[in-house]
């Protein structure tokens, strides 16, 4: 089942455009390094280069610490967006359309951030595994 930040109606995720996919299990630096190259490459202004890179980190962590399997990431823009795909083997069963602000708990704030610093996010997640994708206009909101 899809779900969206939106709260649209669930449609699967198309595919995502030729890119080549980058595959971590721990590293999250060499995610981080590559999400900024891809934004600055994009042309985000600094501040939105800087909310990519933790969104896109804090996906990823999710995979490391939840899904204990290895995760993919693709990248890919155009003129008006950019686009991070993250996937892994992992199951999430909480509905993102209601994350709401963190409390004073120490974790669990991750979904919650990447929904306040990108434009749209989009979650697919079944037996196969989950599939985000982190969208965020290259132009100032």
């Amino acid at each position: 089942m899809q779900r969206s930040s939106s709260g649209g109606e669930s449609l699967p995720l198309p595919a995502p455009p030729d890119a080549m996919p980058f595959v971590y299990t721990t590293n999250l630096s060499e995610v981080r390094a590559l999400a900024e190259k891809h934004a600055r490459m994009a042309g985000l202004p600094d501040t939105r280069v800087a909310d990519f890179v933790i969104a896109v980190s804090e996906i990823a962590a999710n995979t490391v610490q939840h899904a204990r399997s290895q995760g993919s990431m693709e990248i890919w823009s155009d003129a008006d967006e950019i686009v991070c795909e993250i996937r892994d083997g992992g199951i999430f069963t909480g509905p993102l359309a209601s994350v709401r602000a963190p409390s004073f708990a120490i974790a669990g704030h991750g979904l919650w951030i990447v929904q306040q610093v990108c434009d749209h996010v989009e979650l697919d997640s079944d037996e196969h595994g989950t599939i985000v994708r982190l969208h965020m206009s290259v132009r100032s909101p």
